[in-house]
């Protein structure tokens, strides 16, 4: 599954969830927050910038946002939202597409870095963070934590999530590092309707590592956007990465 096929009008169509969901206040809030704080007086770029759901409230707090997206009807979405005068947007893959200007700020969130099926174009995503950001300036990504204990010897898939019309699953392939979301969604007739996404996940060490190849150093890492503290028990982590200002 190539992801241009996999972001196609129907799933743009069905992505934003106002007030819910990834679009629930408490969600998205303390994500605004952060990425506000961490932008400064700068400007901030978006990886894989989707329909807007961050960069459309963000750029609301004044902060100046530029995307790159690969997908067309997500950039559509978007422009229901705000204009190409408001949100700029360069088409393309985030690991080689470059959006023009420099910027303090490059992030990429909910666990987008893992659409990249490779180690060797997770690790071009990052230099291509570093390339467009000023001395000092920062990469920050939100990103899973593997959930492998959860998968006892020979079984392959689990659960992850499940409520009344909703159930996910992911399949595993451990020794690819590649995981495949299925997520179910049905109602009260017989029929159900899957959609899939695939993923290589990354462990934070390994995360570290490719950050220290592209010129960055590790500046914070938490749970949550809000700045829990990130333990062995956090399913998730926040991670800024930033350019030393003398490079």
């Amino acid at each position: 599954m190539r992801q241009e096929e996999i972001w196609d009008v129907d799933i743009a169509q069905r992505y934003d969830t106002p007030g819910t969901g990834m679009f629930a206040p408490e969600v998205l809030g303390p994500t605004v927050d952060r990425l506000a704080a961490l932008a400064g007086d700068g400007h901030a770029l978006e990886f894989a910038i989707g329909t807007g759901r961050v960069a459309v409230p963000l750029a609301e707090r004044g902060v100046p946002v530029t995307g790159i997206e690969l997908s067309r009807p997500m950039i559509e979405q978007l422009r229901t939202k705000a204009d190409e005068a408001t949100i700029p947007v360069v088409v393309g893959d985030m690991a080689t597409a470059v959006a023009p200007g420099r910027y303090t700020l490059v992030y990429l969130v909910f666990n987008t870095i893992s659409n990249l099926l490779t180690q060797a174009e997770q690790v071009a995503c990052f230099r291509n963070a570093a390339r467009h950001l000023t001395p000092g300036g920062r990469f920050v990504i939100e990103l899973g934590v593997p959930d492998l204990r959860r998968l006892p010897p020979g079984q392959h898939a689990a659960v992850f999530h499940f409520e009344p019309g909703y159930i996910g699953l992911d399949t595993y392939d451990v020794l690819r590092q590649h995981l495949v979301s299925h997520h179910f969604r049905f109602d009260e007739s017989r029929r159900a309707r899957l959609t899939r996404s695939p993923h290589r996940y990354v462990w934070p060490a390994e995360l570290d590592l490719m950050a220290q190849l592209a010129g960055f150093e590790l500046e914070a890492r938490h749970a949550d956007w809000a700045g829990a503290e990130f333990t062995a028990e956090s399913r998730s982590h926040v991670s800024v990465y930033r350019i030393p200002p003398g490079r």
